[in-house]
């Protein structure tokens, strides 16, 4: 006998941004309903490891686990790095995104991001990951084209609008119109890599050896594209342990300190747009001179990055609203929306 309206639930397909950093899904029809750290904690028990937490639970995790648990982050640069745990983070992110396994569930179609440079072998890596998790159908979308769908950039139209997605392991340039890719380029710079030049910038100058985690802490709470006026700004006490005594130990960080370990970063992003216009179609710079840059992903939140990115070009730039859903929400709504038909690749 069939069950009304519990297979048409079950039966619900979603869009998946497989960051580096963060996992968000769209659920079609519903829209976001989770966004969680990439994060996956394993425990070894007499040889055999099983899976003990997953998302922010794990995320906890990170730098305080005994000898027989370990934290595992199975994306790096955009791409699987793990599939095996990758596959099994995937599986525990869909099913908590559709309340819970089901056996009356059907298998969803999936929509998942992926950077441009990613090689074909990465790409199927990411197909089989998502297909063993559960997925009846995957479809790939370039991270780019979903971000400025997610943005609200009219892809479809013959407009040239310009994307700079920074996501927590690579940013995504691209110049797009028609539902295509006019001009597309990845760089291997992200969040990520800016957690870790926060990190390596103190332990060089105060002997501070830090974690990840505080390090995003910092680059939240203090982080900047540009010093202030003052070479100084805003100062955060920061803790860790002392690489020279061997204690716990406290330091002030100002704002300007961390402007300075995000330089050489920051001009990468910077070298990666100018490069996009430099090689832009002349008709499509036209439009771009009144449609100006958007931005998007984590990385575009950090301070005065837009701005700095505005003087380099000479472009209005602005970050899109809700920037952090961006590329799921595009995903998601290139999965639902007929209009967008022909912007994914199926298996």
């Amino acid at each position: 006998m069939r069950l009304p309206g519990l297979l048409s639930r079950a039966s619900c397909d979603l869009a998946i941004d497989l960051g580096t950093v963060n996992t968000v899904v769209y659920l079609r029809g519903r829209g976001i309903v989770l966004s969680e750290p990439s994060v996956v904690a394993l425990e070894v028990l007499n040889g055999t490891s099983r899976v003990r937490a997953v998302g922010a639970e794990a995320k906890l995790m990170l730098g305080k686990t005994p000898d027989n648990l370990r934290t595992i982050r199975p994306m790096r640069d955009g791409v699987i790095a793990d599939i095996d745990v990758a596959e099994q983070m995937i599986k525990y992110f869909i099913d908590k995104a559709r309340g819970g396994a089901s056996r009356f569930a059907r298998r969803p179609a999936i929509a998942i991001s992926i950077p441009s440079s990613a090689t074909p072998v990465e790409r199927r890596a990411i197909q089989q990951a998502a297909t063993s998790a559960g997925a009846r159908e995957v479809y790939l979308i370039e991270e780019s084209m979903a971000a400025a769908i997610g943005a609200g950039l009219p892809v479809t139209e013959p407009l040239g609008v310009m994307i700079v997605d920074i996501g927590g392991g690579t940013t995504e340039v691209a110049i797009l119109s028609l539902r295509g890719l006019a001009y597309s380029a990845s760089v291997r710079v992200g969040g990520d890599r800016m957690d870790e030049a926060i990190a390596s910038g103190i332990r060089r100058k105060h002997n501070l050896m830090i974690g990840e985690a505080t390090a995003e802490r910092i680059k939240v709470a203090i982080g900047s594209a540009q010093a202030p006026s003052d070479g100084i700004g805003t100062v955060t006490k920061v803790r860790g342990r002392d690489l020279v005594k061997g204690m716990p130990a406290e330091v002030d960080v100002s704002q300007g300190e961390i402007a300075l370990f995000l330089a050489e970063l920051t001009a990468q992003i910077v070298e990666a747009t100018l490069s996009a216009l430099e090689k832009v179609q002349p008709e499509l710079a036209s439009d771009l001179c009144d449609q100006g840059i958007v931005m998007t992903g984590g990385g575009s939140l950090l301070a005065q990055l837009d701005e700095v990115l505005a003087k380099a070009t000479g472009l209005p730039v602005i970050v899109a609203e809700n920037a952090l859903m961006c590329v799921a929400t595009g995903a998601g709504r290139a999965l639902e929306d007929p209009v967008y038909q022909g912007v994914m690749a199926g298996t």
